[in-house]
């Protein structure tokens, strides 16, 4: 998943980054509101981390802004501000969840992997696709053989084709999906994630999941 993470908090920006980025998520931090509306002119995210305190522009007002262009983010407020007139108003404004300060990682990142079924109407946790079985909640993909072990990009990839099943990704699309844009990478790494994933699910008893369209990109069918 592309999550945009809003908070002005040194620390507490990086020390989450960090955190989220080692779940597989391809993340792009922002310290205030003006450089939030920013990425989210340049960059689609399934997901966004919001504080609401923010300098310049507040939250409230990138909400309205990430509103205004119609797009399908899903939004999880995480602030200090602990009223019920402000997770009202928040949620009120185009806001999915809210999160109170202070919080435990372990429930953050639940409560994403809930909006992350939510953004692609999914009610189970649960994928399938044959013989191939990934569960959301625990980021574990279990084959014939069974558990099939997945860094965390190759497991990002797997979840992003299961959820979109049918869809044709081109490699910058992927790209684009599974990489921050602070990423010295280029696109071309998406063809060596898909080979190292097609050889684990191959030897975990899943063969031929992701097919290749010539000229146009990767797809489960």
């Amino acid at each position: 998943m592309r999550l945009l993470l809003v908070e002005d908090s040194t620390a507490l920006r990086e020390s989450l980054a960090l955190a989220l980025a080692a779940e597989g998520h391809a993340v792009d931090a922002a310290a205030d509101g003006t450089q939030a509306l920013g990425f989210l002119a340049h960059y689609d995210y399934d997901l966004m981390v919001l504080d609401l305190a923010l300098p310049g522009v507040d939250g409230l007002g990138v909400l309205d802004g990430l509103r205004a262009q119609r797009r399908a983010t899903r939004v999880l407020v995480l602030s200090a501000r602990d009223q019920v007139s402000d997770r009202v108003e928040a949620l009120n404004r185009g806001a999915d969840d809210y999160l109170v300060k202070p919080f435990a990682f372990d429930e953050l990142l639940a409560r994403l992997k809930a909006l992350a079924r939510r953004r692609f109407d999914d009610a189970s946790p649960r994928l399938a696709a044959g013989a191939l079985s990934v569960d959301t909640a625990t980021c574990l993909a279990t084959g014939p053989g069974g558990a099939i072990a997945l860094s965390p990009k190759e497991y990002a990839l797997l979840e992003l084709l299961l959820r979109e099943r049918g869809r044709v990704h081109t490699r910058n699309a992927l790209f684009e999906r599974l990489y921050a844009g602070s990423s010295t990478a280029s696109d071309k790494v998406i063809e060596v994630l898909v080979s190292t994933l097609r050889a684990k699910l191959a030897r975990a008893g899943v063969d031929g999941l992701i097919e290749t369209r010539r000229g146009f990109g990767y797809v489960v069918v």
